[in-house]
């Protein structure tokens, strides 16, 4: 779980994430940049009640790529599941992602866009464009996933020690990461879920400087459908 000043959501996800799934053999990684972060010390106070949660500092470089790449680095766990800290995704679906992991599913995609799953708020031109990318993988590329841009994924160990991460930018890992799952042969599966926009806190998701690389991955999943 990547963080950047999330004190005031913080406290609800991991209660609500651990109310799922608390009494599983789990670890949670809270990863921020600096010390200064609203969201450590709100976390330190809740390690008392929870003793999954970690604090992992991120040194290899800030942004969320890299806090991603940390988290990658230093989880334990067979499977790792990527989760926002702002409440947009659904923690009661993990588990059925799991047993699509257990069942042999190297990524397991939390997908608005197959059918039973929704989107909740967040502007309109990215949701369009986003559901454009998902839809034209899905059944022009052969993806067999509906939702490539969702970053509520969880992958398991073999997966993210098979590939070197190329993203550069951000938020565009998760389509990296799926579409060489599916170039590698690597089985690929999907739940429905809805995304919710954030209530509170400020969004670091910037469309127009993370579209290029968006885009690059986009044309890779294309090229998937004749060099798998």
């Amino acid at each position: 779980m990547p963080v950047y000043n999330e004190g005031e959501n913080i406290t609800r996800v991991l209660e609500n994430l651990l109310a799922e799934v608390g009494g599983d053999a789990i670890e949670v990684l809270v990863v921020y940049d600096f010390d200064e972060d609203n969201t450590v010390p709100v976390v330190e106070r809740l390690q008392g009640r929870f003793p999954q949660i970690r604090l992992q500092r991120n040194d290899i470089g800030r942004g969320v790529l890299n806090a991603l790449r940390k988290g990658f680095q230093v989880a334990r766990a067979p499977f790792v599941l990527v989760m926002m800290a702002d409440g947009s995704d659904e923690p009661q679906v993990i588990r059925t992602m799991l047993r699509r992991a257990q069942d042999g599913a190297d990524v397991v995609a939390g997908s608005r866009y197959m059918r039973g799953g929704g989107q909740e708020g967040g502007p309109l031109l990215k949701r369009t464009m986003s559901r454009i990318a998902g839809l034209s993988l899905h059944w022009v590329a052969g993806l067999p996933v509906h939702d490539a841009t969702s970053n509520f994924r969880l992958y398991s160990r073999r997966l993210l020690d098979a590939v070197t991460i190329e993203s550069s930018a951000g938020f565009e890992l998760a389509i990296e990461l799926t579409v060489k799952a599916h170039r590698l042969g690597m089985k690929l599966a999907e739940v429905p879920t809805t995304w919710h926009d954030r209530t509170a806190g400020q969004s670091r998701f910037r469309l127009w400087n993370w579209l290029p690389h968006y885009l690059h991955w986009y044309w890779f999943g294309f090229g998937s459908r004749f060099k798998k």
